[in-house]
């Protein structure tokens, strides 16, 4: 186990600094296409999580930009609404509206889900960016592990919540959720928030987006309902998120973290693809179907343990039991 680990660390360490960097996306880009980002958005409604700065922010200005109607979920109003001026005012597009939610609270989350769904319009695209890593174990008022809270917990009750919306603009309907490379370095693990001694957010964070990329892999096969499901990374940018939480790792790769568009581009790349073009379930980044395992690091087997932790999910968040 201990080996595995360090092997999983080890790659992770080689492939991230070839690929996850800055270098990494110029090199990537060398394939990209120019028309795949030629397609616009107008008439489509799009709601993004954390869309006041980083990745979030540039992918509810990009989608703005493409013509979309963007729905901005925020925490902080204040904050939210700079954001909104600054993107109204860069896109040209009055079609933005900012939503205030704080993740971390399951009841909230809910509230703003009914509210949202009693609107009764499509939902073409819902991107699920809010992330956090918080390094100390901290507890919600619910009692939720806050990294869990916010990075799993919310992710899939708003996502489930919100489905019905998300088939009334099928068959073109998407998920897309913002995991991260980090995942890479650990397996599903049934204990959702971390209660063993020793809390390492670090380690929480990877876990929390291997959940992320292992749901996307499960409402894939769940929804036969014209809604695709697609989870991506968007390498090491340069983030507040990444300064705040992982220091280390922002002043080590200064000059060579992906800008927030950089980040953002393959979500946006995700949102304006035909859905022929695109494998649901699947893990993407810059703009290609990538692996969710490492070889030889032993977290693919994990990946069988996604129902009953779609259960424990439900139960944790007040959500009916699947028939």
């Amino acid at each position: 186990m201990f080996i595995q680990k360090a092997w999983r660390t080890a790659a992770f360490g080689v492939y991230g600094f070839t690929q996850f960097t800055k270098s990494g996306f110029l090199e990537h880009a060398k394939k990209f296409r120019e028309e795949d980002m030629q397609i616009r958005l107008d008439g489509k409604n799009c709601l993004v999580t954390g869309a006041n700065s980083g990745i979030g922010f540039a992918t509810a200005e990009g989608l703005a930009s493409h013509g979309a109607t963007v729905y901005m979920l925020c925490r902080n109003k204040e904050r939210g609404e700079a954001a909104l001026n600054q993107i109204r005012s860069k896109t040209g597009n009055e079609n933005v509206h900012l939503e205030i939610c704080d993740l971390s609270s399951i009841s909230e989350v809910k509230s703003f889900a009914t509210k949202f769904t009693s609107m009764d319009k499509p939902l073409h695209v819902l991107v699920n960016n809010a992330g956090l890593l918080e390094h100390k174990r901290e507890t919600t008022a619910e009692g939720l592990e806050l990294n869990f809270a916010v990075n799993v917990a919310a992710t899939y009750t708003l996502t489930e919540l919100v489905t019905p919306l998300l088939e009334k603009a099928a068959p073109n309907a998407r998920v897309i959720t913002v995991a991260s490379g980090g995942m890479y370095t650990e397996p599903l693990n049934k204990d959702l928030q971390f209660s063993e001694e020793n809390f390492d957010g670090t380690r929480q964070y990877a876990r929390n987006k291997r959940v992320q990329v292992a749901l996307t892999e499960w409402w894939a096969e769940k929804y036969n309902n014209g809604v695709g499901f697609y989870s991506m990374h968007p390498g090491w940018a340069d983030t507040p998120g990444v300064a705040k939480s992982l220091p280390g790792l922002s002043e080590k790769l200064s000059g060579n973290l992906r800008s927030n568009d950089e980040g953002a581009d393959t979500v946006l790349w995700l949102a304006l693809q035909p859905k022929e073009k695109l494998s649901s379930g699947a893990f993407y980044f810059d703009r290609a179907e990538a692996p969710k395992h490492l070889k030889f690091a032993g977290t693919a087997a994990s990946h069988s343990q996604i129902n009953s932790i779609v259960d424990s999910i439900r139960s944790i968040c007040g959500l009916p039991a699947l028939g």
